[in-house]
């Protein structure tokens, strides 16, 4: 399985970002697929999830409304679409995907049930 992460870039504050994920080796469709996200001198943070056949989406709270996460199964590609960027968003994302077809809400943070990971994609936005 290989997940290989794209469209990061700088931006500026208010601006918007799509990031791909193109994966190889596994369904998006059918697994438990997200974005997690680290910022310099932090620990890697959950932003977003899709839990697998049931397509329900979560997001941590301080991304709900701005950005959003879909795939396409033609294209067995995950997607990040991130608006209204703020500097805090500022961190490297990375796409991850688990064999699992599904996952409780209250495990989609927890790393150790995402199997693949993606090699990263850097976001800076400047204020």
């Amino acid at each position: 399985v290989q997940l290989q992460a794209s469209g990061g870039g700088l931006v500026h504050a208010g601006d918007s970002l799509r990031l791909s994920c193109a994966a190889s080796g596994l369904r998006v469709s059918n697994s438990v697929v997200g974005w997690f996200r680290q910022a310099p001198g932090k620990e890697r943070e959950f932003v977003a999830v899709i839990r697998g056949t049931s397509n329900n989406r979560n997001y941590k709270a301080s991304v709900k409304g701005r950005f959003m996460i879909s795939r396409d199964n033609a294209q067995n590609t995950l997607y990040l679409q991130m608006n209204n960027l703020e500097p805090e968003d500022t961190a490297v994302y990375y796409c991850a995907a688990s064999d699992r077809q599904y996952v409780i809400l209250s495990q989609v943070d927890n790393e150790d049930i995402y199997d693949y990971w993606g090699q990263g994609t850097l976001v800076t936005v400047s204020s």
